[in-house]
Formats: structure tokens, C-alpha cells, sequence
């Protein structure tokens, strides 16, 4: 007796969908055993996942008749209603027939197929690299854009567009082992805003005059960190608004793509889009990040728009602030909305914070048992991001407590009886009346 076994091969599948696998094997035996196996760890483990015993069924009255020498074909099915990322991997349908020669004897073949499910990534997201963080208005700065795509199989194509239009980017090597968040810093440094340039430099063709030593090592485009020489700013700038860079061509995008497995069988893919940021001409440019993917039909994209903060919503808590209350003064949102997160700087105008600090960062401005002192007092609150910066000022009112007497609280907030102030002023004047 002979037999032959094969599998019908799949397509990809997407989870979710139902699939049928199909074995079929030609034998001019009578048939013993079909089974299924999935095939786990590499090959190592196979589970049992259908069996057809023939020695226990009545529906084959066909090959009854297993004397006469012919060709027949079979197929068994096993059919998966909705696959999932864990039903990929490889399957093998095994036939067993009797032989022909001897009903004791049993004749073996097997096929084998690998089941490829996809998922479509189920989230992105675009978020600003490092921040919030502090952000000169007078050096050209480097800034990053990450895209985070998760839950995809296989690993999607991940690309980004400014205002519609897709972005031209310069590859970036991988980042080398064990460099954890790894960004460029320190890669190009061309862009200056000639206003700000020492005349010395200027002279030495830093803004288009002859080749300075110090533009030759990479190519033009990224802003690098300087030396002490030229990041000092005149003492005559005194306009806040930043200022107009110089390019001398448009910017020139830099892109890496890593993706990094997760336990369930998907990946999360990271693309970062680096450039010299140009606040005059990126404040409300519109960047989206896109994903390609085989299991999407259409590409899914996030986009986010870059905004300098305008008008911060400050709250005072209590409203009505009395002597002794704690104060807290909070930023709830701006006129706009801000792409990427600022960050928060609170400063008394014309003196120090309650606690003595010149200033504290966070949304939250917090001040433990406002003294009388404090009525009247100013504060400002400035909201910076690469694309700009704000202020806004708020007045702190201490109305009187009925719950303390008036006189009874020192600058530092604390509580002084009057009891103690009239003893030693009689203490006093008893000393002055005995030296008398």
C-alpha cells in the first residue's frame, strides 16, 4: 500500500477571521488515524488538537472493499472560528493505513503548514521627546518627535508627514548597545539667528562667510551643543519673542525606526523624526505620524499640531484667601491647545516664594498658611514650550481671620500671643526704674 499526505498552504490571516486547514492524502490503503497536531516551543512540544479513528467509526462502508487496488482521495478539515496571535505557528495532519500486505502493520506520512496570523497595531501615538524641559529662544535646538505604534503583527511601516505632505528623512544608525533612550544631541549645529552670533564668529564665516573648522565634521542641519563662547546672548536682547533663525535651505528631517517584541506575540514599533526646530516658521505646523500595515485596509495616523502656550486659565484656591489658609494657585488650561507639554515656572514678583526659593516648577503654585504680609503680593506664572512662552500674573488678597487676633502672626506665619509681648515690656520698664 501506498500514501501520500499534504496540506493545502494558508495565506496570512488576521485575527479574528476563521480559518480552515485542509490535509489531503491519496491511498489505495484502508485507513487507520488522522490526527492534528500543533507544533509549540520550536518544535519540542506537539499538541493533539483533532483525531479520526477509524477503528471506531461506521461512516467509511466506501472502503469496504480494500482488496481492490484503486486510488483514493481524502481530505480531513480542522477549521479555527477565530484565530488568535497564539494560534500562530505550524501544524502538521498525520495519516495512518493499514497495509495491504498485513492488517498488522500500520503506514505512516504526515504534511506540515505554518499558520502566519497578523494584528493590525490597535494603538499610536505622537508625543515630544524630553519635555517638558527648559528651551532656549536664542540658540537653534534640536527637537524630536516619537511615534509610538503597539499591539501589531508583523511589524508595521511607520512614516511622518508635515501638513499632508510625507517628509523626506536622512536614516539614523541604530542606537549602539546598552545606550537606553538615545536621541541625537549633538549631531549637526549650522543654524544660528546672526543677531546673536559674537562678530568674531561672523567674521570667520559662521553665517556664510569662508568654512569654519567647526562646520566641517558633519553635515549641515541638526544644532549641536556649543561652547561656552557662543552661547552667551548679548545683554542688549530684551525682546522675549524668539528670534528669526537663519537657514539657508529647508530643514533637514533625520528618522529612526526600532520595533521591540512584547510577550504576547505583537511588537512596539518607536520612529523618531529629528530636525533643527524653527520657531518662527514650526509654531502651528501640523505633524502626523502614519502606519502601513498588511492586516489594514486603509492607514491609521495620529497627528499633532506644534503650539506655543497663549493664555493660561489660572485658579486661586480658596477664593476668598484669609490669614492662616493654605493657598493653592493652579494652571487649568490655555486659550489653545499646546503641542508639546510646557513647562511651568512660578516667581513672586519682587521678592521670594513663601518658602524662600526664587521660584518653583509644576502647575501648582502651593502656599501653607498665608501670613498677612502676603496681601497684595503678585505672582507670575510663565508657560514655556520650544515654540514659545507666556506670562501670566495673578494678585494673592489675605483678608483677616476671625479665628486669630490681628497682631498675632510673625512674617513667618507663625503665632505670637500677646500675653508675651506686654510681659517684657514691663520686664522693661521695671529695669529702667531700678536704675533710676
Amino acid at each position: 500500500a501506498y500514501l501520500t499526505v499534504s496540506i493545502e498552504p494558508l495565506p496570512p490571516v488576521v485575527v479574528g477571521d476563521a480559518v480552515t486547514l485542509k490535509c489531503n492524502f491519496k491511498t489505495d490503503g484502508k485507513m487507520r488515524e488522522i490526527v492534528w497536531y500543533r507544533v509549540t516551543d520550536g518544535g519540542t512540544i506537539k499538541q493533539k488538537i483533532f483525531t479520526f479513528d477509524a477503528m471506531f467509526s461506521t461512516n467509511f462502508s466506501h472502503m469496504e472493499n480494500y482488496r481492490k487496488r484503486e486510488d483514493l482521495v481524502y481530505q480531513s478539515t480542522v477549521r479555527l472560528p477565530e484565530v488568535r496571535i497564539s494560534d500562530n505557528g505550524p501544524y502538521e495532519c498525520h495519516v495512518g493505513i493499514y497495509d495491504r500486505a498485513t492488517r498488522e502493520k500500520v503506514v505512516l506520512a504526515s504534511g506540515n503548514v505554518f499558520l502566519n496570523v497578523m494584528a493590525p497595531p490597535t494603538s499610536i501615538s505622537v508625543l515630544a521627546a524630553d519635555t517638558p524641559a527648559p528651551f532656549s529662544r536664542y540658540q537653534a535646538q534640536n527637537f524630536t518627535l516619537v511615534c509610538v505604534v503597539s499591539g501589531g503583527k508583523p511589524a508595521p511601516l511607520v512614516y511622518f508627514k508635515r501638513d499632508g505632505e510625507p517628509i523626506e528623512a536622512t536614516p539614523l544608525p541604530e542606537p549602539p548597545a546598552g545606550a537606553g533612550n538615545w536621541a541625537p544631541r549633538n549631531l549637526l549645529h549650522r543654524d544660528l539667528d546672526d543677531t546673536k552670533v559674537p562678530k568674531s564668529l561672523a567674521g570667520e564665516g559662521e553665517v556664510g562667510g569662508g568654512q569654519s573648522p567647526v562646520t566641517l565634521d558633519p553635515p549641515r542641519g541638526l544644532a549641536a551643543e556649543r561652547g561656552p563662547v557662543t552661547e552667551i546672548i548679548p545683554e542688549t536682547v530684551v525682546s522675549r519673542e524668539f528670534p528669526r533663525w537663519v537657514h539657508v535651505a529647508e530643514p533637514i528631517y533625520y528618522f529612526r525606526h526600532t520595533h521591540a517584541p512584547v510577550s504576547d506575540g505583537t511588537v512596539e514599533a518607536r520612529a523618531t523624526l529629528t530636525w533643527t526646530l524653527n520657531p518662527q516658521i514650526d509654531n502651528e505646523a501640523l505633524f502626523s505620524c502614519e502606519v502601513k500595515h498588511p492586516a489594514l485596509s486603509m492607514p491609521m495616523q495620529s497627528e499633532v499640531t506644534l503650539v506655543a502656550p497663549k493664555g493660561p486659565k489660572i485658579t486661586m484656591t480658596p477664593t476668598r484667601a484669609r490669614v492662616g489658609d493654605t493657598v493653592r494657585i493652579l494652571v487649568q488650561g490655555f486659550q489653545n491647545e499646546v503641542f508639546p507639554e510646557p513647562l511651568f515656572t512660578w516667581t513672586r514678583v519682587g521678592s521670594r516664594l513663601l518658602d524662600g526659593s526664587a521660584e518653583h516648577d509644576g502647575k501648582e503654585l502651593v502656599l501653607e498658611r498665608v501670613p498677612a504680609e502676603l496681601n497684595g503680593s503678585m505672582y507670575r506664572c510663565t508657560a514655556q514650550n520650544p515654540l514659545g512662552s507666556t506670562d501670566t500674573h495673578t494678585r494673592l488678597i489675605v483678608f483677616e481671620n476671625p479665628n486669630i487676633p490681628r497682631g498675632t502672626e510673625d512674617s513667618n506665619g507663625s503665632l505670637t500671643g500677646r500675653c508675651g509681648f506686654r510681659l517684657v515690656l514691663v520686664l522693661t520698664l521695671t529695669v529702667i526704674l531700678e536704675l533710676t
